[in-house]
């Protein structure tokens, strides 16, 4: 650390008295945002949810609870006219509530959750008008999604498969053996005639369909179709590469299976026109395509029609504006478009709004109103609506969620843009506080997963992102967009594959250079961290990269190729959309692009991160990596294993744990003593001196901790 730089450090407690503090880690920790969106069919009313985490250690364990929020739907009266009432919570509870939609009248919002007396999530509905929710259907394992028939008299749904290992009640008897992905049963539909709910009697009962494979997702036309996506079997691997939409005919005892669209590679949302003539889905351009980020629409016929497949960005959300148009949210770089598309020709779209606010799920009613989630460097996912009949499309705000985020102090973000050793155009988003005159920053860099995903310019601090946090404690951070990465089309998504750790990398490098260059960073005090791919990337820049970063965090990572091959829920996918080959067609170039094969040449402190229960990449990735190199004993680390998480953490314990242990690291080697070959910092963390958690509740069950009514 220059003497500049300590100086202005070693200055910050002691600010005006008036300024507003920094974002602390119990505030990244207590923020509401907006999740799954639903808008009635006359555009009167919306419906979302709103994730509520609870207050670490002061209150029960467990992950966020979600909770169901409604309000109108119409864009608020101008200044001086009758206010539109707020939007409000409807149903709560610790139970999460998913997949709230309107019935077809629009009287009623329908959603998944799982109540007393039920064996997994149900279909609820609740009125427009508040109430207590009905049970409207139940089955003897949980409901994973649902859609209404247009006329409102039957509801399709799919019920989890049982575990089923052959041994039948003998399972009791202590035969409870997993027989490995053919124990999990196929996913089923079923049709339920609806029948007015009547207190305290037996749900209706429903009938399955018989399809071939395992469903996941469901939609209802108004001509009487199902659109039904079919994997060969429930594995997470088929889920993701061998879907395929079935349309049936659900009027037949079993069903009746007329078409399947014949697709390739990941699929995504998809609808049914209001006339029910046509199904417009999110799919690959091909098998090797990353993301599903391409629009298709099919006829009742199965007659298929591409669009977008040259698009510079990723569709991420669709919904029918009439019979003809299709509205699509289509990310480019690190922002919005919505685009209005019509699908009777070769495809005319026009951008309706260019959003340099990043928007997040769509829902449109038939008058044209709309509903989405958007976000910004100031604020989580808050809830918008807009008006595709208007001139000019704009987004009005409609909640927010986090007043007291006003009350902090923010550090500038901004989107840099800089070129690669070998002339490839990159952008990413830098978040730093400002500094004196000729001062440097210690850099954390947070690499995104994937890599099929990227960062856009919106709201970047989680628990397991230090953002806004990292800043106000004097760091800057930067979120690289690496070749590989999403919203810049197919062609850019696929600069990496069957290149593991070579030029994707290598751009992470050239991001440090080019930051030091602008007189940003402080070269000697450079950490990188990252979950998943981002782990793997942490995990290289640690060992084969050692010379360039000063401390790293490895998160649910890779730390050797063959064996992540082997062990992974999605080896399919591996192959084709990321290795481009099977593991033994190239046993050497997967042993020379992994991390493990350098542990000798590290000399980056790292700590290492994992689930316990990781199906995706196995915590043996992280054990492996964390006995080498504590065997050398050349270079600080530290393995901290969750148990009963999984591909991230869910429970708030787990989430406090790790984003204190984060800037624990960083702060320790970047900030600190400053020496790579310093014994890691202290086993043991106070949790809520260490996050700034307020004052434990008091007795009578009131928390100074509980955060400020939202709108």
């Amino acid at each position: 650390m220059g003497p500049v730089l300590l100086l202005w450090a070693l200055a910050q407690p002691v600010a005006a008295a008036d300024t507003p503090p920094p974002l602390s880690p119990y505030d990244a920790l207590r923020l509401r945002s907006v999740g799954e969106l639903a808008i009635s069919p006359d555009g009167d009313h919306v419906a979302f949810t709103v994730t509520e985490p609870r207050r670490p250690l002061d209150e029960p364990d467990g992950p966020s609870r979600v909770h169901l929020w409604h309000g109108p739907g119409a864009t608020p009266s101008p200044k001086g006219k009758r206010r539109v009432p707020d939007a409000r919570p409807l149903v709560t509870g610790d139970a999460p509530i998913i997949r709230p939609e309107f019935t077809p009248d629009g009287r009623t919002i329908t959603f998944l959750q799982l109540r007393a007396g039920d064996a997994g999530n149900a279909l609820y509905g609740v009125a427009t008008s508040g109430g207590d929710p009905i049970r409207l259907t139940r089955a003897p394992r949980a409901i994973l999604d649902y859609a209404h028939a247009p006329d409102g008299k039957q509801v399709a749904f799919l019920v989890g498969g049982a575990i089923d290992n052959g041994a039948g009640a003998l399972t009791s008897r202590g035969m409870d053996h997993d027989i490995y992905e053919e124990s999990q049963q196929p996913t089923v539909v079923n049709v339920l005639d609806l029948t007015p709910p009547v207190a305290g009697a037996d749900a209706p009962a429903a009938r399955p369909l018989a399809l071939p494979g395992s469903a996941s997702t469901v939609a209802w036309s108004s001509r009487g179709m199902l659109a039904v996506a079919v994997a060969p079997t429930p594995t997470m691997d088929d889920f993701m590469m061998a879907r395929r939409i079935h349309f049936v005919d659900p009027a037949p005892r079993d069903g009746k299976v007329t078409h399947v669209i014949d697709t390739q590679g990941k699929l995504g949302a998809m609808d049914w026109s209001p006339d029910g003539e046509r199904l417009a889905f999110i799919a690959s351009r091909d098998e090797n395509d990353p993301k599903d980020g391409r629009l298709r629409v099919a006829s009742l016929s199965g007659e298929l029609n591409r669009f977008f497949d040259d698009l510079d960005g990723h569709v991420t959300a669709i919904a029918w504006r009439d019979a003809t148009r299709v509205v699509a949210l289509i990310d480019r770089g690190v922002r919005t478009e919505v685009v209005d598309v019509d699908v009777t020709g070769p495809g005319a779209a026009e951008t309706r709004l260019a959003s340099e606010r990043p928007l997040t799920g769509l829902a449109v009613a038939r008058t044209g109103r709309f509903v989405t989630a958007g976000e910004s460097p100031e604020h989580p996912l808050e809830l918008f609506t807009g008006d595709l009949t208007a001139e000019t499309v704009a987004l009005e705000r409609r909640t927010t969620l986090n007043p007291w985020l006003a009350q902090r102090r923010l550090a500038p973000q901004t989107v840099v843009r800089h070129t690669a050793r070998d002339g490839t155009e990159l952008e990413g988003v830098l978040i730093a506080p400002e500094r004196p005159e000729g001062a440097t920053l210690p850099l954390i860099l947070v690499v995104h997963g994937g890599p099929e995903a990227h960062v856009r310019n919106g709201w970047l601090t989680n628990y397991a992102s230090p953002g806004q946090v990292a800043a106000g404690r004097g760091y800057a951070v930067f979120h690289p967009n690496y070749r590989g990465s999403t919203g810049r089309g197919v062609a850019f998504s696929q600069l990496g594959q069957g290149d593991p750790a070579g030029k994707e990398f290598d751009d992470l490098v050239d991001a440090v250079k080019h930051l030091v260059e602008t007189g940003l960073v402080d070269r000697e005090r450079v950490g990188i961290t990252g979950g998943s791919y981002g782990g793997y990337a942490a995990a290289w820049a640690a060992t084969a990269l050692t010379e360039h970063f000063a401390a790293a965090v490895m998160f649910v990572g890779i730390s050797e190729l063959i064996a992540k091959a082997a062990t992974t829920d999605i080896p399919t996918e591996e192959a084709l959309v990321h290795a481009r080959s099977q593991p033994w067609e190239r046993w050497a170039l997967l042993a020379e692009r992994s991390p493990l094969r350098y542990v000798e040449r590290a000399r980056t402190p790292i700590l290492i991160a994992h689930g316990k229960d990781d199906p995706r990449v196995h915590p043996s990735q992280s054990l492996m990596l964390y006995r080498f190199l504590n065997q050398i004993g050349k270079v600080p680390v530290r393995l901290v294993l969750y148990p009963g998480e999984g591909h991230g953490n869910r429970r708030t314990s787990s989430r406090l744990d790790y984003q204190l242990r984060v800037l624990e690291w960083f702060d320790h080697y970047l900030s600190g003593p400053g020496r790579r070959d310093a014994p890691p910092p202290p086993r043991a963390i106070d949790y809520r001196k260490a996050a700034g958690l307020p004052a434990p509740p008091k007795k009578d069950g009131a928390s100074p901790n509980t955060p400020p009514t939202p709108r």
